[in-house]
């Protein structure tokens, strides 16, 4: 039977950048199906008791900026810990995502997904900016009416859909990852992601 991941995440997220190529090796090894979720932190964080980076006490901003060069390094995957446009609005990316999931499959919004994490944390674009957004959506050879597309009232309800089931079945940060109903919270849990997809079955886990 196919096992499915669903795939909570913010486009501006360092953390579901770095572990984006992982993530998507490992689903393809264990013949999983990802559902691409893109959710929007700013309504998740006031519900689950998370706070915006800028509202952070200082050592948790000081000890994030190390891990985050830490898990570059580690990982061979090349970050900015300070990108030039950061924090920067992700809904529009998040919805051209989504656009591109519709009417292109899982497979196409993976690869624009990666595309767009790389433009805020290695490649410093402003994904807020329509233009970039355009010029992702060609380089990643999708069509252009994507991102008309991504403005329709469709797409929006699918976005805050996501959010909202985000929120019910208690997300509370990005990247996280469900599968059988069990979260994994962060690219650093993709081990044991790796590990529930490998029980042929999960109902006899505790066998």
């Amino acid at each position: 039977m196919t096992r499915t991941i669903d795939y909570y995440f913010a486009p501006q997220s360092p953390w579901t950048y770095l572990g984006h190529a992982r993530f998507a090796a490992i689903a393809k090894s264990a013949g999983a199906t990802v559902r691409v979720r893109p959710v929007d932190l700013g309504s998740v964080y006031p519900v689950s008791g998370g706070l915006p980076l800028g509202k952070r006490a200082p050592q948790r901003q000081t000890y994030r900026l190390l891990e985050l060069a830490r898990y570059s390094n580690h990982l061979d995957v090349p970050l900015h810990p300070k990108p030039k446009f950061f924090p920067v609005a992700s809904d529009d990316a998040a919805k051209v995502i989504i656009a591109v999931d519709i009417k292109d499959g899982t497979e196409a919004a993976m690869r624009l997904c990666a595309a767009v994490f790389a433009a805020v944390w290695a490649q410093e674009r402003n994904i807020a900016d329509p233009k970039v957004l355009a010029e992702l959506v060609a380089e990643c050879d999708l069509a252009e009416q994507r991102n008309d597309q991504s403005q329709s009232q469709a797409v929006q309800e699918r976005y805050e859909a996501y959010t909202q089931e985000a929120i019910d079945i208690g997300i509370f940060g990005a990247p996280s990852y469900v599968v059988d109903g069990e979260i994994f919270w962060g690219q650093d849990r993709l081990d044991f992601v790796e590990r529930a997809l490998s029980l042929k079955n999960p109902s006899n886990q505790g066998a």
